[in-house]
């Protein structure tokens, strides 16, 4: 995620040393180097040119305190000058209105709004503990009406019927008809897109938001468009009251351009941002924790929020305390460590919000998604008794276990390896002493250590 502008934006600490001002002379060539990063990163040249501007008043004659060299100084400017770029704070979603609470969902054709619109009410569901009714009034789009139910029916969320002989309007108040009836707390509508923005698409939504009164207005807009992305949110902001932009695919968007233009250019937030193609693929739209990412620190309060939701607590206690005592760890705990990391959204996932040096050393150990899936393959053609004790698979469990997993016997060999590895290490961890037992374990393992 917005990998180029990570690159550019870090290897700018390291070209300012040895100074203990921050001056127009020596902060010239970095602040070049950001102003070309932005461009790169196709944000809008208004906003970049403003942006270098506050950078450098900002900047200018800063002390260099403590330990921080210029460059990092420098780096602490443009963080926060980002972050008021995007908006300094996440903007939530306003639902304080006599339920249903209405959020009309807008944007072009193939942006996103269907899966974001579904996502959304999980979230609201899960998070938020909002009872959500899903409905959608484009009746254009072959089979955008079915999408949409069976999104519903996969997120356990409730959704209201349909079909493309009715009129947009019509659907629309049947549905919310139906949500305050059905005690819902939020009616989410999912809207006709098009290929450009075009006369008739506005007059129509104008028209279901005059009907609905929505509480929320939300633009979706796919941030792998870059420059065009903030253009179209421009124009729709013009034509329609918007309350806040979901950008999409930002997990494909290398550059970051509409991440950073587009609160600036339309001066409506960014309440969301789609991060992979997976169900708990939306998260609220956070600022200060974007700056962080694009200036390679990562995103630590993400990913601690995402374990708090996701992991089995229960489950963790018990691996604690198997860890503890260093007796009774299997492969059934092995497998658990995987289902817990694939619910935080994968090993990718979890390397995108840790900070660049952390992440790049998880890429240079080569820590491979397929390996991983591979893994736990070969954990599920397993018997439970052979789970519980893998030291018994022997020679013909090998090759059952490999054909069931469709795996070669040395895949089987080198996860029961793995395996007895991470057993050491438990032990080495357990009981009084484990930091000293395991220091002299690592000792006679490499040169140098006593």
């Amino acid at each position: 995620m917005l990998d180029n502008l990570t690159q550019r934006l870090s290897g700018i600490v390291k070209n300012l040393r040895g100074q203990a001002r921050l001056t127009e002379s020596n902060i010239q060539d970095a602040l070049r180097e950001v102003r070309l990063a932005l461009l790169e990163a196709d944000v809008a040249l208004p906003v970049v040119k403003e942006f270098i501007a506050k950078v450098k008043d900002a900047a200018l004659g800063q002390e260099v305190i403590g330990n921080l060299q210029p460059g990092q100084a420098l780096i602490g400017v443009v963080n926060r000058e980002l972050t008021k770029l995007m908006g300094e704070h996440n903007d939530a979603l306003n639902l304080a209105a006599v339920p249903p609470a209405v959020i009309l969902m807008a944007g072009l054709q193939g942006a996103g709004k269907t899966t974001s619109s579904g996502k959304l009410a999980k979230l609201l569901r899960e998070q938020n503990k909002k009872k959500v009714l899903l409905v959608s009034c484009d009746v254009y789009r072959p089979a955008a009406i079915e999408q949409l139910r069976m999104l519903a029916q996969q997120l356990d969320v409730d959704f209201f019927p349909s079909d493309a002989s009715q009129k947009p309007q019509d659907i629309a108040l049947a549905a919310h008809d139906f949500a305050k009836k059905h005690h819902h707390d939020v009616l989410i509508v999912d809207t006709a897109g098009r290929l450009a923005v075009d006369e008739a698409m506005m007059a129509e939504i104008k028209d279901l938001h005059a009907a609905l009164k929505p509480i929320e207005t939300l633009f979706v807009v796919d941030a792998m468009t870059g420059q065009d992305a903030v253009n179209t949110a421009k124009a729709f902001g013009d034509a329609l009251p918007l309350t806040g932009v979901i950008l999409t695919k930002l997990d494909g968007d290398a550059r970051g351009g509409a991440a950073l233009s587009v609160r600036q250019v339309t001066g409506k937030p960014i309440k969301f941002v789609g991060v992979s193609e997976k169900p708990n693929g939306l998260e609220a739209f956070h600022p200060e924790r974007m700056a962080q990412r694009i200036l390679g620190m990562g995103d630590v309060l993400s990913l601690l929020e995402e374990a708090q939701r996701n992991v089995d607590h229960a489950a963790a206690e018990k691996l604690a305390k198997k860890m503890h005592s260093g007796k009774g760890f299997d492969l059934n705990d092995f497998k658990m460590q995987i289902v817990q990391m694939k619910k935080m959204g994968g090993m990718s996932a979890l390397m995108d919000k840790l900070p660049a040096q952390l992440s790049q050393a998880a890429a240079n150990a080569k820590v491979d998604e397929r390996q991983i899936n591979r893994t736990e393959g070969i954990i599920n053609s397993m018997t439970p008794f052979e789970r519980a004790h893998p030291e018994l698979i022997k020679a013909s469990r090998k090759r059952r276990i490999a054909a069931g997993a469709g795996v070669q016997v040395m895949h089987v060999n080198q996860l029961l390896n793995q395996f007895e590895q991470s057993q050491k290490m438990m032990k080495m961890f357990s009981g009084k002493g484990a930091m000293a037992k395991m220091m002299k374990g690592m000792a006679g393992k490499f040169p140098g250590m006593r």
